[in-house]
């Protein structure tokens, strides 16, 4: 059976258990699926359970099924970091040599100078932060003042944050792309992030606007060489924005995981080729993050009640692969990410529900799905199609 289209659900942040290096990122020990499961008494995901995703670790709730409807397996990733961008960079077959530079003491003047007069004012912040603590802490001087909110974490981000009442959108965007046009060669942060938020100080909450600005990648991806090949590429959230725009031919803007699935659907409907693409970021921002557990497992929980609408809708030509970009463990006492495998999941009517093993790049996805839909292979990564049954 050829294959005509495939979905990609990444669900930000799921990681499944440590990669062997963790401990040289701080991230010993962390098991994002595992401890939400034991932080809140066991999951429901009967869906996921048919997978196979509690034969990936041990999930309260959901044991190893021994007749899965699925192929489960789990990815390492080979790039250095532990970000969104490397993550869904190395999906789509480019792997990174060094990675993206990390300020954990703020900016230094080289850039915060330049984006200062860029923008006409000074800054506040500058530091490492939780993006809610710090508009906790500066919020109030930011509505007073005008002035911007620069912050860090350990990912390598520039991230602005701003009150839509003080500052308009499109005047936060433009911020955001005079970051981003600055930070090049030894500052080439991996993302640009706005971060606009409302409310009251002691009230603050972060709004569904933000906008990525993305690096544009080094190489061609696998968005770049199937939108070249004639292959429709529907970006659904910030995937667009992760890729730079590069290689997507159709743009869906989501602001929450409920949207984004109901976009889903609308992209099956409309696109019957190629690839749809996207990224569920409340699992990441909302919950693992902010080391809301029992919020992350509430959100696991509500995908799993819909994934059976999304399979009901697939063509017996359509493969779906359920993933995540890197882990955000929220039991751990920091709110960074964490460096773990991640889940491989891949559905579809005809294909094998077989045990993938450990996968020794995320970028065997993208060689996969290259190897499916016919077009020339990328520069990295395995394809296992044949061990899904495709004889190409």
């Amino acid at each position: 059976m050829k294959i005509n289209r495939v979905i990609i659900i990444v669900l930000d942040s799921l990681g499944v258990g440590e990669l062997p290096d963790a401990s040289f990122y701080g991230d010993a020990g962390s098991n994002t699926l595992a401890h939400i499961s034991e932080a809140v008494g066991g999951l429901q995901l009967s869906t996921l359970e048919s997978f196979g995703l509690g034969c990936l670790t041990d999930v309260q709730g959901v044991p190893c099924t021994d007749k899965p409807v699925a192929a489960f397996g789990k990815m390492a990733e080979r790039s250095p970091g532990k970000d969104t961008t490397t993550g869904h960079w190395e999906m789509a077959g480019i792997i990174l040599d060094q990675a993206f530079p990390v300020f954990p003491d703020g900016f230094p003047p080289e850039i915060i100078e330049p984006f200062e007069l860029a923008v006409g004012c000074t800054v506040l912040g500058n530091i490492k932060a939780s993006g809610t603590e710090i508009i906790d802490l500066l919020g109030r001087e930011h509505m007073q003042s005008g002035r911007p909110i620069v912050y860090t974490s350990a990912d390598s981000v520039f991230q602005i944050a701003a009150h839509e009442d003080v500052v308009p959108l499109p005047v936060l965007y433009e911020w955001c792309a005079a970051a981003r046009s600055l930070l090049c060669d030894e500052y080439a942060v991996g993302r640009v992030i706005a971060r606009p938020f409302t409310g009251t100080p002691g009230q603050f909450i972060r709004t569904p606007n933000r906008k990525d600005y993305s690096l544009v990648p080094p190489q061609p991806t696998l968005l770049d060489i199937l939108s070249e090949h004639g292959h429709e590429v529907v970006g659904i959230g910030k995937i667009p924005d992760i890729f730079a725009n590069r290689g997507i031919t159709a743009s869906l803007h989501s602001k929450s995981n409920d949207e984004g699935m109901a976009m889903v659907l609308t992209a099956m409907e409309r696109h019957p080729q190629g690839l749809i693409f996207v990224n569920l970021v409340d699992f990441d921002m909302v919950y693992g993050h902010r080391n809301d557990a029992p919020g992350y497992g509430k959100a696991l929980e509500r995908f799993d009640s819909q994934l059976p609408e999304v399979m009901s809708n697939m063509a017996e030509s359509d493969l779906l692969f359920v993933v995540a970009d890197h882990g955000c463990d929220p039991t751990f006492p920091h709110t960074d990410h964490t460096r773990e495998y991640v889940p491989l999941l891949v559905y579809g009517r005809n294909s094998r529900p077989v045990n993938l093993g450990i996968r020794g790049t995320f970028a065997d996805l993208g060689a996969t799905i290259a190897d499916l839909l016919g077009i020339p292979p990328l520069t990295a990564g395995q394809s296992f199609s044949r061990e899904l049954g495709f004889k190409l």
